[in-house]
């Protein structure tokens, strides 16, 4: 809210026949002004979240910086950067919707205590960023910047629950608008599918703001159907094994999903890392399987493992 807002928020509190006395005389600033700071401060206090709910993990955090500093991180390119991260991560347990840290206010968070394949990357991601700055600024806040740079639409956190990218195409489509990243998919032999993005409208039980905030169901249909009726490309799985030389440590590896309705969607993400014995797939592990991030098999093994996955988008950062 502006000044010229939050002052006529104010006087409409305020009693008309003191507005007329305000009007007359500048005196009645005297009053006027300790209501507006009043009601800044309580606009204030209502949308923003104590630091100690929007980040956790100040000693892990602190230990990835003592590593990038001890290694000269910062000398590698962003890509590579953020492969040196997710490594430093490996063996953080895996937790579902850490982002669902409110019952109303959306707010950029980071939790190194546990993390969703989603929230791995994007950490990784926003740490490498980060050391593009001075080491002064390697800070929670800074990384929690970079964070909010990543994850909402525009770069901006809006406070409300929609203006946060829910689904990985979405994001994809996002970044590369703002030049944050390249979407290599088709460029490396993607081919479209027909696509659905909807289970957040289906599950929304399962989304704290969602289920304090039922009225959110409509607008999240409506950003859900527009999700949809972009074109999504995958590489199909086949074809991942000969396009595995052409990636690289960093490269962000969206895995897509065939559902039983004959439609596909995003289902997972992770980092690609390249070792002395090829291209690996590191991710955050669902409890079913290992429940920590770990670095897996080769990416076109690690497909082949699961009848349901089709293929795979590749994002790659830019800066």
């Amino acid at each position: 809210m502006s000044a010229a807002e939050t002052a006529a928020a104010t006087m409409r509190l305020i009693d008309p026949q003191f507005r007329l006395q305000f009007c007359a005389g500048m005196q009645s600033w005297k009053f006027i002004i300790p209501l507006i700071m009043i009601y800044s401060l309580a606009t204030a206090a209502e949308t923003r979240l104590p630091f100690k709910t929007v980040f956790k993990g100040q000693d892990q955090f602190n230990r990835l910086v003592s590593r990038a500093k001890n290694e000269n991180w910062k000398a590698l390119p962003v890509g590579e950067r953020t492969a040196a991260a997710g490594q430093a991560l490996v063996g953080t347990r895996y937790k579902h919707f850490t982002l669902e840290i409110d019952n109303r206010i959306e707010a950029p968070s980071v939790n190194f205590q546990g993390m969703d394949c989603w929230t791995f990357f994007e950490i990784a991601l926003a740490f490498a960023r980060m050391l593009n700055e001075p080491e002064e600024n390697w800070t929670p806040e800074r990384l929690l910047h970079y964070i909010e740079l990543d994850r909402y639409r525009s770069g901006e956190c809006t406070g409300d629950y929609l203006s946060r990218l829910h689904y990985l195409e979405d994001w994809l489509f996002d970044n590369d608008r703002r030049g944050l990243i390249v979407d290599l998919t088709r460029e490396y032999g993607g081919v479209s599918v027909p696509h659905s993005a909807r289970e957040m409208t289906v599950g929304w039980r399962h989304y704290r703001y969602l289920a304090h905030n039922r009225t959110l169901l409509g607008p999240l249909a409506q950003m859900e159907a527009r999700v949809s009726a972009r074109a999504l490309y995958q590489i199909p799985k086949r074809r991942v094994a000969a396009v595995e030389p052409r990636l690289r440590s960093g490269d962000i590896i969206g895995i897509v999903s065939r559902e039983r309705s004959g439609l596909y969607s995003t289902a997972h993400v992770g980092l690609a890392l390249r070792t002395s014995d090829g291209l690996h797939f590191m991710h955050a592990s669902s409890p079913g399987n290992s429940g920590r991030v770990v670095v897996d098999s080769r990416l076109s093994s690690y497909l082949a493992r699961y009848r349901s996955d089709s293929g795979i988008l590749v994002a790659r950062p830019l800066r």
